[in-house]
């Protein structure tokens, strides 16, 4: 009997209150070096040493989860590459802190939001966490480059809102080439989102409409004889 995915399920089970709060200090310490300025460089050292030791967490979850797969590391990584990412750009680990939210809607195994209202929820904290994640990343690399526009937080947040909605003003722009690649990245999370979204919104409303139909009586349609 292969006891491999069972392994892994009580692993993940494990896991899932140490991820999110490695995910959450990760961001934490990251913010508190790109945001407070003249900062004691003691508290800078010990907000890295936290980043770090949360990332530390992130490859031991990888390891451990690839050694439970049974699966050899390029297979593995064809197999997870979303795992793979969020392992190299940990700043897109605190979207994991969404299956806890997941859990906490659940009761007695099912869901206490519909479908629909699962996905706007879902993409709402997704949205938001990102978009602080994006901000945050692109504001440390734009602040002192020659031309910025982006000088501030706030210009960087009004930059990912911009971009994650797709409206793209043009006010505020990346000019160095990794500010531009994750613009790039937070230019398809935002289409993706909004397409989610509105294909929820859109099927709820048809199927809203289905169902009224459905109640009424034969014959009882406007226009009707």
């Amino acid at each position: 009997m292969n006891e491999s995915p069972e392994k892994q399920a009580r692993w993940d089970r494990r896991m899932e209150a140490p991820l999110a709060v490695a995910s959450l200090l990760y961001l934490t310490g990251y913010a508190v070096r790109v945001l407070a300025h003249g900062l004691d460089q003691v508290w800078l050292d010990l907000c890295l040493a936290v980043t770090l030791a949360a990332w530390g967490v992130f490859v031991l979850d990888y390891a451990v989860r690839l050694r439970l797969s049974g699966l050899g590391p390029l297979r593995f990584v064809r197999a997870h590459v979303l795992g793979t990412v969020v392992l190299l750009l940990p700043l897109l680990r605190p979207l994991q802190m969404v299956k806890i939210y997941e859990k906490i809607q659940r009761r007695r195994d099912k869901p206490r939001l519909t479908l629909y209202a699962r996905v706007m929820a879902y993409s709402s904290l997704t949205v938001a966490l990102l978009g602080f994640a994006g901000a945050l990343a692109v504001y440390q690399r734009e602040r002192g480059a020659p031309g910025a526009t982006i000088r501030t937080f706030g210009d960087a947040l009004w930059w990912a809102a911009e971009t994650l909605t797709t409206v793209g003003y043009g006010d505020v722009t990346p000019v160095t080439p990794v500010g531009r690649i994750i613009a790039v990245g937070m230019m398809a999370c935002g289409v993706a989102l909004l397409g989610a979204v509105t294909g929820s919104f859109s099927s709820w409303l048809i199927q809203t409409f289905t169902r009224e139909d459905e109640k009424r009586p034969p014959g009882n349609y406007p226009g009707a004889s």
